[in-house]
C-alpha cells in the first residue's frame, strides 16, 4: 500500500486524505481526482462512486454524494451559502435540524421543502455504518 509519511492516510469517516509534503506524486494525485482537480478526470471518481448511508454519522450532508447523483451543495448551492454547518453529517442534520445563517427568502423555502421531499425515503439505521 502506498502511504504518505504521516498516518493515518483515511481521515474521518473514511475520507481520503492527503497528507504532508512527503506523499508520492501518485498518491497526491489519486487524492486530487477525488477532488475533481484532476487534469482530464472531471467527475470520474463521483460518477463511479456511490455512498449508502446506514447511521449517517460518517456522510456529509452537503458534500458527499449520497441522494442522487450530485452532492447536495450543487443541487441546492443557495441552501449550501446560508447553511450555518457546511460540514454536518446526515446524522447530525436529522438530530439538529436545519440551521440557518439568516433569515430565509421565500423562494428559498421552497428549496428547503424540495430538498425535505428528497431526504423523505431516507431512513437512518441505528448501528449500521456508512458505506
Amino acid at each position: 500500500m502506498i502511504s504518505c509519511s504521516e498516518s493515518p492516510i483515511w481521515g474521518g469517516g473514511g475520507r481520503l486524505q492527503e497528507r504532508g509534503n512527503n506523499c508520492s506524486t501518485w498518491w497526491r494525485s489519486i487524492c486530487r481526482i477525488c477532488e475533481e482537480l484532476g487534469e482530464g478526470v472531471g467527475r470520474w471518481f463521483d460518477d463511479n462512486i456511490r455512498r449508502v448511508v446506514g447511521d449517517g454519522r460518517n456522510t456529509l450532508f452537503w458534500y458527499d454524494t449520497w441522494l442522487g447523483k450530485i452532492p447536495l451543495r450543487l443541487k441546492f448551492p443557495r441552501l449550501f451559502d446560508q447553511a450555518a454547518n457546511k460540514k454536518c453529517s446526515v446524522e447530525e442534520m436529522w438530530r439538529l435540524g436545519w440551521v440557518w445563517r439568516c433569515r430565509l427568502l421565500a423562494w428559498e423555502e421552497e428549496c428547503v421543502r424540495e430538498c425535505s421531499v428528497l431526504c423523505h425515503n431516507v431512513v437512518l439505521q441505528d448501528k449500521v455504518l456508512d458505506t
